[in-house]
């Protein structure tokens, strides 16, 4: 490792851009365009929310899209006005490929899924550099052949893939790899470089396309772009783009590997003749797909539109390559006669992202490491996405168009009216999730801020926005229903961000905390007043993303009557207030009047606590004593109440409510020492809760926790038996013990089961792809981890657990999180064999040399040999392992472990296993 490499991101090119009042002018064009558009609720104006089948794939090469647009390797504005993706023909597929394919809902056994081969591989946080990979097969796409075994196969057995087809034996396929580079801030160049992986000789059709997103189909005022062909003597053609009063962008194509470029232009308007039977004319949106398949010189123009491809024809030999070009720049962009030497362009950037890595991994010694955390972090960068979606426009109408049915004024997101949306938001992905979710959206600003923390807090501060959230406080939780209730995780994420920010900047930004606190606030209130039935600080959630490891749909009633005591939803209320003390205490530093709220937040900690962890007899506790376990709790209409004995990460939530209070806060601090002490000299019955409050703990700190240590031991336990939660790829989501012996619950002759399965389910009670039962899930892992060593900070080295359960091995809570962190980073990482576990699905890649390093972050991972389940590239939330990937993420704090490995001593036992 070169002694002169920058170990702070500020001392590099990128991390002097990013850091400058010129990032918003490097950020203004990104991968900004969605990989599916169609298919989605706010493309959806059909009379019972349908989405799937009202815009289906079939349509969307056809049909103009109101809220957005898709792309395959896309790249935009940030308001999406201007578009580029790549269309790609072999010359068998019956369509150009254009976007990425997938199944919906209904169509997968498995629920909705992309059915594709893409890989994001490198980018900046700028976007000054950016890189992905898509494998395009010779012989047609099978997209029939997809849908109709997938129809044909039940939820017994495992999805049927595109590479199950075996359209990509034999390596008859292209690696196409799409580049961008900035010049500067708004003089751009695509690359894509196709490599014919086959000892054969093809064809193959590249046409890179720049276009205007169509907003004049629905309004009357707006002025339609246009795009022009322009013939310069002695320079050759290229496209003038002009929109409104904006200056003119000037886009060109080359390519020295064929025999020349042709430009071709349609309108980016619906093909209402193919769609609607009319008579119209066009040339319309898939004017290119008519001309390029079936030479329909009527689909295209050649001089103007609002649809330009730049389409060059190659002929690769075997094991051949070629490159194709385009490029867009400002009208105004000064030429000084001097051709911009491209290729060295794409070097300089790439060369700057090296470097800029590079002092982010520093103290990361194993080179596969720095690997997965550099493509987690480039598919993060690659799902950011413009999002546009008005509800009130959505629900109402365009002028332009005809009225939605008036069912919906009363359907989805109805009461949502306020909500408007237009920004550049992080996705969990760009296909199957093409929209955020206020959760997920938390845990990818926190792993965000390692490389860009004034944009992770853009994100956080967003969905705090008064157009954003409700006027009762709630924030929305995603697209498909806003007003169900996501993990309360929106501070936890705030406070993470404000600690990797402080330790990169030197300087916390409190304006950024104290702003997104008192929306926070407003959250609170709402979460209190909503979700607690009985008003006893026992708490309903709804959709808490963990419906699925118990019997009952918690979105919708019970068939029982009555409503569930969650024990999930209580511990996420704790740790919620908990997350707000810690905030309100650092804001007292330099406002006294926060010292009132945080002890506001740590009462209503306690009123939780008391609820949650009293025993078997009282009214609320959800602790199990024999089982010592903490289960939800079915309250009946009579007013009865039955456990629901399922052990599953439910029960391990609980942990996640911890903090410690140093004694460097009551110090600084004088006024909440006293306001807390006279407290708990005044409750007695809360002050058992807090553990040793007026005793020298390790450091003379004070422990606020759901546990104490005996329960917290007996929680670990279970968490850490190899036969019930611990998988050697990190905790499941469903105790193995359920394999045998499934939780059966009868109510009116009718009977709900759950058992563990590793990965998919075997049932559709909740819909589609979200049935899983016992896969390891990257956010509860990374937040049990967290929470270990936040309880290490407490109890010391001293403290010790038998780990794993059953071994007669003993070791500190810091060795054990930082060997489960180990344990999940091996979901990512090349093991003895060479392969990565969460590839155990794509043999073909990881038997191949080239492809062994493309890494895929999928949602959720099988709960016995860690191979990716769910949607492909949830790069979001699994994106969490780049900050278990590095050392000191969290700064002085401590709470990440380094790198995700464990200490000699444990390796030594692990090893000898």
């Amino acid at each position: 490792m070169s002694k002169s490499r920058p170990v702070n991101q500020l001392d590099t090119v990128e991390g002097s851009r990013l850091h400058s009042k010129d990032c918003p002018r490097w950020q203004r064009w990104g991968p900004y365009l969605s990989e599916r558009q169609w298919g989605t609720v706010r493309e959806d104006y059909s009379e019972f929310g349908t989405a799937w089948e009202y815009l289906p794939h079939d349509h969307a090469r056809s049909r103009a899209y109101r809220w957005g647009e898709d792309g395959l390797a896309g790249f935009g504005d940030d308001k999406l006005s201007w578009c580029i993706s790549l269309a790609l023909w072999n010359g068998c597929d019956p369509i150009i490929k254009e976007r990425l394919f997938g199944l919906t809902n209904q169509e997968g056994n498995h629920g909705e899924d992309v059915k594709e081969l893409y890989f994001y591989l490198d980018g900046t946080p700028t976007h000054s550099y950016m890189r992905m990979l898509y494998k395009y097969p010779h012989a047609a796409f099978p997209y029939a052949d997809l849908v109709d075994e997938n129809a044909r196969r039940g939820a017994d057995v495992p999805e049927y893939e595109v590479l199950d087809t075996g359209v990509f034996d034999d390596e008859r396929y292209f690696d196409v790899y799409v580049e961008y580079a900035k010049h500067t801030t708004d003089d751009i160049v695509m690359r894509v470089t196709v490599e014919n992986r086959a000892n054969v000789a093809a064809a193959l059709d590249v046409l890179p396309q720049f276009w205007a997103r169509n907003t004049w189909s629905w309004k009357t005022t707006l002025i339609k772009p246009c795009l022009k062909l322009e013939t310069v003597q002695g320079e050759g053609t290229y496209v003038l783009a002009t929109q409104g009063n904006h200056e003119p962008i000037v886009v060109s194509a080359w390519s020295p590997d064929a025999a020349g470029i042709e430009w071709i232009f349609c309108e980016n308007e619906t093909n209402t003749k193919r769609l609607f039977h009319t008579e119209d004319q066009g040339p319309f949106k898939d004017g290119f797909n008519d001309y390029i398949l079936q030479g329909d010189e009527n689909a295209i123009r050649r001089d103007t539109g609002t649809r330009a491809a730049a389409h060059a024809r190659l002929q690769l030999a075997p094991l051949g390559k070629a490159v194709v070009y385009m490029r867009w720049r400002p009208e105004s962009t000064s030429d000084d006669g001097t051709p911009l030497d491209v290729d060295g362009l794409f070097e300089r950037r790439r060369a700057e992202a090296d470097e800029f890595y590079g002092a982010l991994q520093h103290d990361i010694a194993d080179a596969d490491q720095r690997l997965v955390q550099r493509q987690a972090l480039a598919g993060m960068l690659w799902s950011k996405q413009y999002y546009q979606f008005d509800v009130q426009r959505w629900l109402d109408g365009d002028p332009l168009q005809p009225k939605p049915p008036k069912q919906r004024r009363f359907g989805r997101n109805a009461d949502w009216r306020h909500l408007c949306n237009a920004d550049i938001v992080s996705m969990p992905d760009k296909w199957e999730y093409p929209w955020y979710a206020s959760w997920d959206l938390a845990f990818h600003a926190a792993a965000f801020a390692l490389i860009d923390p004034e944009f992770a807090k853009r994100q956080l501060l967003l969905l705090v926005k008064d157009r954003y959230q409700h006027p009762n406080g709630q924030l929305p939780a995603y697209e498909w229903a806003f007003s169900d209730a996501n993990p309360p995780v929106h501070a936890w994420a705030t406070w993470r961000v404000y600690e990797i920010d402080r330790a990169i900047t030197g300087k916390g930004d409190r304006d950024f905390l104290e702003l997104v606190f008192h929306k926070l606030l407003l959250n609170f209130s709402w979460w209190v007043n909503r979700k607690d039935a009985d008003g006893k600080n026992i708490f309903q959630g709804g959709f808490l993303g963990l419906d699925n490891v118990g019997i009952f749909d918690r979105s919708s009633p019970l068939p029982t009557g009555g409503h569930i005591d969650q024990a999930d939803g209580t511990a996420w209320m704790a740790a919620y207030a908990l997350d707000l003390m810690r905030i309100a205490v650092e804001l007292a530093y330099a406002n006294k009047v926060f010292v009132d709220i945080a002890v506001k937040f740590f009462e209503h900690f306690l009123y939780i606590a008391e609820a949650v962890s009293c025993e078997d007899n009282c009214d609320t506790g959800l602790w199990d004593s024999e089982d010592e376990f903490f289960y939800d709790k079915l309250r009946l209409p009579d007013g009865s109440n039955i456990p629901m004995r399922i052990r599953s990460i439910v029960g391990l939530i609980p942990l996640f409510a911890v903090h410690v209070l140093e004694p460097t806060v009551y110090r600084s601090l004088p006024e909440l020492r006293e306001r807390l002490h006279w407290f708990l000299d005044h409750r007695t019955d809360l002050s058992k809760l807090v553990s040793r409050w007026n005793v020298a703990g390790k450091g003379n700190s004070v422990l606020l926790s759901l546990l104490r240590g005996h329960r917290m031991k007996a929680l670990l336990k279970r968490m850490l038996d190899e036969t019930e939660f611990l998988s050697d790829h990190g905790v499941r989501a469903l105790s193995r013990v359920h394999l045998d012996n499934p939780f059966v619950f009868y109510h009116n002759s009718e009977s709900f089961s759950i058992r563990y399965l590793p990965a998919e389910s075997d049932s559709r009670v909740f819909g589609g792809n979200s049935n899983w039962r016992g896969p390891v899930w990257m956010p509860v892992n990374y937040l049990l981890i967290e929470s270990i060593h936040e309880f290490h900070r407490y109890y010391g080295d001293e403290f010790r657990v038998e780990y794993p359960t059953g071994s007669g091995q003993k070791f500190t809570l810091a060795q054990i999180a930082d060997e489960l962190a180990r344990r999940v980073t091996t979901l990512f990482l090349l093991d003895r064999n060479g392969e990565r576990p969460v590839m155990g699905a794509y043999p073909l890649l990881q038997a191949d040399p080239r492809s062994r390093d493309l890494v895929l972050f999928h949602e959720y991972f099988h709960g016995d040999n860690g191979r990716g389940v769910g949607a492909s590239h949830q790069t979001g939330w699994s994106g969490l392992v780049a900050l278990l990937l590095q050392p000191h993420a969290t700064g002085p704090s401590g709470v990440v472990p380094l790198a995700g490995e464990a200490d000699a001593e444990i390796q030594e036992f692990a090893g000898a296993k």
